[in-house]
């Protein structure tokens, strides 16, 4: 099963980082990027009150800019929340759904992050599922069983390689310094590209498996040489520019 036709994808999330002078850190980014445009697509997942600055900035490039989390609602009365339709409105053109640390901080379900990742399709988003073990887990012997049970009551049916990317993020490799070995990532990307093809047959084989979890430039080419692996999603090395490019060179 080899799927390196597949155009990988390196994307961003900055999480709660990110002022209005990071502009200058973006455009650095948007700078380089055009070196890399063949070969990956790039893309940066800001907090809410960069999107629009960002998509302006990001205007020709070829760099996409999503949103890191969207309320499943439309729109109504949900102080504070966002709706995947408001995020598409200002130029997103993925979101970010059931991350880690949104399941941890914010209790949602996997039943409550198939309906955001309903909700961004509605829009016209991509959806980037995220999924992932503790590390409790993983000494459990679970790793596996618990990727296999959130992938499947978090994407919804009708999910294709257009509108769905998935993001396997080991919990205690996020920001720890830690990454499972080669063979580890390999072992989950390869249960995770069974279990979509059996689902969703060949959306299933074209879907691109990001891996996330302390990606850095020093580890980032040996991970995206895996069959399977089809991208990074980056946390803290998306802030810096120079670490961001690294990691996309390494596709």
């Amino acid at each position: 099963m080899l799927h390196n036709h597949i155009k990988p994808l390196i994307a961003g999330n900055w999480k709660m980082n990110g002022l209005v002078a990071s502009l200058t850190e973006f455009k650095t980014i948007l700078s380089e990027a055009r070196i890399i445009d063949q070969k990956a697509d790039l893309l940066i997942c800001p907090p809410a009150t960069l999107l629009q600055a960002f998509v302006i900035a990001a205007d020709i490039t070829g760099v996409s800019v999503g949103a890191q989390d969207c309320h499943f609602n439309t729109s109504g009365a949900h102080t504070g929340d966002i709706s995947a339709e408001m995020l598409a409105d200002i130029g997103a053109k993925y979101c970010i759904v059931g991350h880690s640390e949104r399941r941890a901080d914010h209790n949602e379900t996997n039943a409550v992050i198939q309906t955001k990742a309903e909700a961004a399709w509605k829009a016209g988003l991509v959806a980037i599922v995220c999924v992932g073990e503790t590390d409790a887990e993983r000494v459990a012997g679970k790793a596996l069983e618990i990727v296999e049970i959130q992938l499947d009551g978090s994407i919804p049916s009708g999910a294709t390689s257009a509108n769905t990317v998935i993001a396997y993020e080991p919990v205690w490799a996020i920001g720890t310094g830690k990454t499972p070995t080669v063979d580890d990532v390999a072992s989950v990307h390869l249960a995770i590209r069974k279990q979509v093809i059996s689902r969703f047959k060949t959306h299933g084989e074209n879907m691109r498996l990001l891996y996330g979890g302390s990606v850095k430039p020093s580890n980032a080419k040996e991970l995206m040489q895996l069959v399977n692996v089809n991208g990074a999603l980056v946390g803290g090395a998306s802030l810096k520019a120079s670490d961001f490019i690294a990691i996309a060179h390494s596709v």
